[in-house]
């Protein structure tokens, strides 16, 4: 089994790399037409993405709580355990940007890609600065229409364990008058953190309630939207959590 999917993950890397390199310079060379024509492009790519990561790699996903998605664009706090979320969620949310550290950028093909979708790209080595960009760029975003979707612990974790939530994403939806979206999911367990090797699996991502922020403090949002993914993921993932309860 190990040997089957090392080498299914070989075929994925090498198709996936080979699909990527002619989109990174066609939605490069789109920089001078429209956001819409890019976002166009990237679909394409992403729909090549998603075919491969399941007939190659045998990865399918599910979702439950579509129902929660407000109409309106809103800030999305997700839960990161892998790259599959960095593409999985734009093939179930509206158009949207992610919030995301600025050395991606600089990454060939793939960067260039996100630099042409206009991405909020930070530094993270200066949190008060990272805070305003959030702020002044998301809220532009989400007023063109475009939802944003922010890792709130940062980097990516292991199934089961816990990062430190940070306040961006809070922050932003308050700045902006906005809803915030939780969403939990278990991606991890068939693609791991920095693993080569993935799994064949179901990946199952849930969408919380959304949350109101009039009258509310970045605090009280930022917590609630923690309190839902976490209790989120030991139903997603019991065997990950003591005394969890699995998922329905």
């Amino acid at each position: 089994m190990r040997l089957i999917c090392l080498l299914r993950s070989s075929l994925f890397a090498v198709l996936v790399t080979l699909w990527t390199i002619p989109f990174g310079i066609l939605v490069s060379l789109a920089m001078l037409g429209s956001l819409r024509l890019r976002f166009a492009i990237i679909a394409l790519w992403r729909h090549g993405f998603m075919a491969l990561s399941r007939y190659v790699l045998g990865i399918r996903y599910r979702v439950i709580g579509r129902e929660n998605m407000p109409a309106e664009p809103s800030v999305i706090l997700a839960k990161h355990q892998s790259a599959w979320e960095t593409v999985g969620l734009q093939d179930i949310f509206p158009p949207l940007v992610f919030v995301l550290k600025r050395e991606l950028l600089n990454m060939p093909f793939f960067g260039w890609g996100l630099r042409a979708m206009k991405m909020i790209a930070i530094d993270r080595g200066s949190r008060r600065e990272a805070l305003k960009q959030v702020a002044t760029r998301g809220t532009d975003r989400l007023r063109d229409g475009y939802w944003v979707v922010i890792f709130p612990e940062g980097t990516r974790v292991a199934p089961g364990e816990q990062g430190r939530y940070q306040p961006g994403g809070a922050h932003l939806a308050v700045a902006a008058g906005v809803k915030v979206v939780p969403v939990a999911h278990d991606a991890g367990e068939c693609w791991p953190k920095n693993a080569f090797v993935k799994t064949p699996g179901l990946i199952t991502v849930s969408i919380g309630p959304a949350i109101d922020t009039h009258g509310r403090s970045e605090l009280q949002i930022g917590k609630e939207a923690e309190a839902w993914i976490e209790a989120e993921m030991r139903r997603l993932s019991p065997h990950r959590y003591p005394d969890a309860t699995p998922a329905q």
